[in-house]
């Protein structure tokens, strides 16, 4: 039997392709969500209180993991806890996917 070799350029590519589907989200869903998110994060994702983040152009992966921990009790805040236990899984990619295509 002989083996093949995967160059790492490959290997980059198929996660790149196969990865982002983790984090499908829909962009319009997560628009009509995120109206409760603008009064601290911005109508478009850019804060005015540096205490805030700025979500736009936030990669979806990491918007999913932190929304997942405040929602799950991994992490807490006082503000963002309770904001986050109502999402659903859904919710979470849908935010996701519309913070990181602004």
């Amino acid at each position: 039997m002989k083996v093949k070799k995967i160059s790492v350029a490959c290997m980059a590519a198929a996660l790149l392709l196969f990865g982002s589907a983790v984090h499908a989200g829909d962009i319009i869903a997560g628009k009509a969500r995120s109206a409760s998110c603008a009064g601290c994060h911005g109508a478009q994702g850019i804060s005015s209180n540096p205490l805030w983040p700025n979500l736009a152009g936030q990669q979806a992966g990491y918007l999913v993991k932190q929304l997942t921990a405040f929602r799950d009790g991994s992490r807490t805040d006082p503000m963002m806890t309770p904001m986050a236990k109502p999402l659903t899984d859904a919710d979470i990619q849908n935010l996701a996917a519309w913070y990181n295509s602004l």
